[in-house]
């Protein structure tokens, strides 16, 4: 049975996008080398492009390229030691018996990644590439640094897994709060990934609905820690308006006129829910702060006006809790919207101009408050960078209809 090329190639891509963290950590468990692992991954999704083609899609992708790339982890290990041991039933590694202590695979190996003995800089990334399956390229925009700085980080971070022979194994109980905020921080930047690619036609909620399953799976493991109910919170708020971000025609509609009509109601009471349980902890974290800014903009339909004040206050809070870009550009805005748009500049014009310059979200910023302060040769300036900056076909002609006689 002979299938078209291109069917071949969007199964081996659909395969790739929704499996290829689990398969990784299925492959890195025997030896704990994760960068062969994905090397016999690749290997394998290279030959589902010409044997697909040629012999029909396989009933179950998954099971075809984990069989795959084993039997190239087989024969890599058979020319380094020319002797191979007996491999154990592949298929019963895709799924983890009724009684196994932790609640997902891809979990576990996101615990390992963020062991004391690798580079804490290289912690999240290294999840997202080994277990989320993102590339270089797309971790290093997530961590507004250069790809190649990046590649060579997850490069020594990897050797230094096989050098030191790191486990598998759980953390000790004690262990996990203290490797808890990278794993944290690995599952938000992928949903933030994942969110900026939403309209991608094939899988559109692979990588944002991957996130939010990782978290719901921390929050049912860590039920006394109030910051994995936060995240779950914060990415709930934001999945709840998924379907206002857009209007019929496909053209970007920033929050502030959205319709509110179309929110999720069932996600927005959860979200407030899982804070109201988070705030019980009364250890107020990052995560928490983020998910009550967005609290606080769900309010705004209820109360007929923006809580300036109540966000504010969050933004002050939020940026004590982390030196995240994103954080400090929110604090400006709402600096500026809130009667100071002179302070607002200035708390742009304070972050490392290297981290900034090609950020888009910084230059959006800073058109929308030079104009709050009158300076429209300023925000004219900054429209033009956010625009050039812009991949996003919509968002670009939002952008473009921001121009000096627009009354936004």
């Amino acid at each position: 049975m002979t299938t078209q090329p291109d069917a071949a190639e969007r199964a081996a891509e659909k395969a790739a996008r929704s499996s290829y963290g689990r398969l990784i950590a299925i492959l890195a468990a025997t030896d704990r080398n994760i960068a062969a692992a994905e090397d016999a991954l690749s290997d394998a999704l290279l030959s589902a492009l010409d044997h697909w083609p040629r012999h029909g899609i396989p009933a179950n992708p998954d099971a075809w390229l984990l069989t795959a790339a084993r039997n190239r982890q087989k024969n890599a290990a058979r020319a380094r030691t020319n002797h191979q041991k007996a491999e154990p039933d592949l298929l019963l590694h895709l799924f983890l018996p009724e009684d196994a202590p932790f609640p997902d695979e891809r979990l576990r190996l996101m615990f390992v990644c963020a062991h004391p003995a690798i580079d804490p800089a290289a912690r999240a990334p290294l999840m997202l590439q080994t277990v989320l399956g993102l590339d270089a390229a797309r971790i290093a925009r997530a961590f507004l640094t250069e790809p190649a700085a990046m590649s060579q980080r997850l490069v020594r971070a990897k050797a230094r897994i096989r050098d030191t022979g790191l486990r598998f194994a759980l953390p000790e109980p004690a262990d996990l709060p203290e490797r808890l905020a990278e794993v944290l921080d690995a599952i938000y930047a992928a949903f933030t990934q994942g969110w900026d690619g939403l309209d991608t036609p094939d899988a559109p909620d692979a990588l944002t609905g991957e996130a939010i399953w990782l978290a719901r799976l921390l929050v049912a493991l860590l039920p006394e820690e109030p910051e994995p109910k936060g995240l779950l919170a914060l990415m709930l708020y934001c999945t709840a308006r998924r379907a206002a971000r857009r209007d019929a025609a496909g053209a970007f509609v920033p929050l502030e006129h959205q319709d509110s009509r179309l929110w999720n109601r069932d996600l927005i009471i959860e979200a407030e829910g899982l804070l109201t349980d988070a705030a019980r902890a009364a250890r107020f974290g990052r995560y928490q702060c983020e998910a009550a800014i967005q609290s606080v903009h769900i309010q705004r339909p209820i109360t007929g006006s923006l809580n300036l004040t109540a966000l504010r206050t969050l933004y002050d809070l939020l940026v004590a809790h982390t030196d995240g870009i994103g954080a400090q550009i929110g604090r400006a805005i709402i600096l500026a919207e809130s009667g100071d748009p002179n302070a607002g500049l200035a708390a742009l014009d304070a972050l490392d101009p290297a981290r900034v310059a090609a950020h888009q979200p910084w230059w959006v910023a800073r058109h929308r408050i030079a104009r709050l302060s009158g300076d429209l040769d300023l925000a004219e300036t900054a429209l033009d960078t956010a625009i050039n900056l812009t991949e996003d076909p919509a968002l670009r002609a939002f952008l473009r209809a921001q121009g000096p006689t627009s009354p936004n």
